[in-house]
Formats: structure tokens, sequence, C-alpha cells
């Protein structure tokens, strides 16, 4: 893995510590039917976080794992900022993580 996939790789991992410092990592997965909303963000049956966690994560790393191909663009952080950046938790790492990783994927091309 070489170049922006690489630091796509890296900015996930921030990801994770992030949700992690926050203590919005959980150690319990969502139920099967949770995970299977159809609705963008699951917003339906997951809050941010769990989505972040449970779907987001995971699919990326298995494009990156693959060498699938990546979303010709991403836009996360505009949602991270309407859910838990209106939390009262000191978001701001978060959602800088989720901006860069939005601009790398989308410049990924």
């Amino acid at each position: 893995m070489e170049g922006p996939r690489s630091a796509i790789a890296a900015q996930l991992i921030d990801l994770e510590a992030a949700l992690r410092q926050l203590d919005l990592w959980s150690d319990t997965p969502p139920s099967q039917e949770a995970l299977s909303s159809e609705q963008p963000f699951a917003m339906d049956s997951l809050e941010f976080e769990e989505w972040l966690q449970f779907i987001f994560l995971p699919t990326l790393y298995e494009v990156l794992g693959s060498g699938g191909a990546l979303p010709e663009r991403c836009a996360i952080a505009p949602m991270a900022e309407e859910t838990v950046g209106k939390r009262k938790l000191p978001t701001e790492a978060l959602i800088a993580t989720l901006r860069e990783l939005d601009r790398l994927i989308t410049e990924s091309d």
C-alpha cells in the first residue's frame, strides 16, 4: 500500500484513536438489523460514531486491503459536525481527522 492509500490507512488509525479518546468506541457491536439499515449513515438505527466504527472503518479497511476502488467523493466531516460535534465533547481532533479523510479519499483518483 503506497501513496494516498497509505495516508488513508494512517487516518483510519487516527480516527479509531480519536473515537477511543472521546469514549465513543464500543466493545459491543449493534444488532445485525441495525447494521442492515439502508439510510445514509444508518441514522435510523445507529449513532454516528457506531456507523463510523462498525460500517465505515471496516468497509474502508476492506477496500484498502483488497486494492478495491475507493469512493470517488467523500464528505463525512459535515455529518460529524452535525452529530458528535454538537455534543459537549472536545471533538475537534475527530472532525479534523474526518476532514483529512474526506480530502484524501476525494483526491485519491
